[in-house]
């Protein structure tokens, strides 16, 4: 097949870039041709506010870029990612006039919330799950600005007044059956939305010693970084008493691989050891050596590539039971839950994952054998291209001039 990828990349490369690319080498690793059609957000510094508030609405360039690239190149699909903001739903017209049908990867919650996250002051929100996303204007939900919150509103307002989410899209691809309950939620045709997990590529990583957790991520307040120190303090004062000595003994250590905002929240938090940013290619041989990654988060996660990686490694995940971990974390079976924003709970789990590596180690066999199972590259490239073609076979017949019909 001959696919074009649109997504508009982030300014720090995070999880939904490293999807794209995997998806970008996997296609052409099993023989099939892809263009790639790109915007950065780094050159947002060059485009005044205005400007780019028109461009996030519909942008012309997009429009008249592919425009010329599909009427110059015969494209099977094109595979949409991320297009805020400077490729914009412009792209959806210029598909739709070049009779091409899209794919969209839904990689989080946009399309319903300016914010992304449906979180809002530290909890879930879903204000704007009924398609009226103006209570995110009101409270500043992207980036604590009214202005940047409104410009995304409209944009997705005018989506739904156009019809483009029910005409333009044929396959809309949602990492899990979580987010796909949203997005119907959200007014988006169910018949359309096909569940996809994220993949990667890694050998058994077969680890005989392994000690204490990592965590893995973005160090940000949804991601429950405020949790983990209060967890890790709490096991700290158990293990010490209320009087803690000078030098402080933790039985429960946990690694954490990331930089953030909320960074400083870990400092000097007993039993944490910082790591910084790590490279990828040194993260599953780190979780390869944990008793379990953790993922403490307090929002809707997508689709963590932190969870398959973990899978992957044959380690087992300690996350929030909330969204789709709850859906992809099988309790006592290829992992643990608790309930989000609970320190108690997480710390109480963290002493009994520690006083148990026998209980672990199973769970984490059967995470491996998960991954085997759903998230390999062969499994997923399967996956992606029955969706090409589900998208490519009806919207042929509908695109089909009236003659050719007869």
């Amino acid at each position: 097949m001959k696919v074009l990828v649109a997504h508009n990349a982030y300014q720090q490369r995070g999880g939904e870039d490293a999807v794209v690319q995997a998806e970008i080498d996997l296609l052409r690793r099993g023989g099939h041709e892809v263009l790639e059609y790109r915007r950065h957000n780094d050159d947002i510094s060059g485009i005044g506010r205005l400007s780019l508030a028109r461009q996030t609405l519909w942008s012309e360039r997009t429009q008249r870029e592919l425009t010329g690239l599909l009427q110059q190149q015969r494209v099977d699909v094109v595979h949409a990612h991320n297009l805020f903001p400077l490729i914009s739903p412009s792209l959806y017209a210029a598909c739709r006039q070049a009779e091409v049908p899209v794919v969209q990867t839904l990689h989080n919650f946009r399309i319903a919330c300016p914010a992304a996250t449906f979180m809002r002051d530290g909890a879930p929100c879903e204000q704007c799950l009924d398609r009226r996303p103006w209570p995110a204007v009101v409270h500043g939900c992207y980036r604590n600005s009214r202005v940047q919150t409104a410009v995304l509103a409209a944009t997705n307002t005018l989506q739904h007044w156009r019809g483009t989410w029910q005409r333009d899209i044929a396959r809309y691809i949602v990492l899990s059956e979580f987010a796909r309950r949203k997005f119907i939620e959200a007014g988006l045709p169910a018949q359309r939305l096909v569940v996809k997990p994220n993949f990667v590529e890694a050998p058994a990583l077969n680890s005989s010693e392994r000690h204490g957790f990592l965590f893995v991520g973005r160090l940000s307040a949804e991601k429950g970084v405020a949790t983990l120190a209060q967890a890790m303090c709490l096991n700290a004062e158990r293990a010490n008493g209320p009087q803690m000595p000078a030098r402080v003994h933790v039985r429960v250590q946990v690694q954490v691989a990331g930089t953030g905002p909320d960074a400083a929240q870990l400092h000097g938090v007993p039993g944490i050891q910082a790591l910084g940013a790590v490279a990828p290619a040194h993260v599953m041989p780190l979780m390869a050596a944990s008793q379990a990654v953790l993922i403490p988060s307090l929002w809707y996660e997508g689709f963590p590539r932190t969870l398959v990686e973990a899978f992957a490694s044959g380690t087992p995940v300690i996350a929030s039971r909330i969204g789709a971990l709850a859906e992809l974390v099988d309790h006592g079976r290829t992992g643990l839950l608790v309930p989000p924003g609970n320190a108690e709970e997480l710390a109480n789990t963290l002493r009994w994952a520690q006083d148990n590596p026998r209980p672990m180690q199973e769970m984490g066999a059967r995470a491996r054998a998960e991954y085997e199972a759903r998230f390999t590259p062969e499994r997923n490239l399967r996956e992606l291209l029955a969706i090409y073609q589900a998208a490519r076979l009806p919207q042929t017949r509908l695109l089909r001039p009236a003659a050719q019909r007869a």
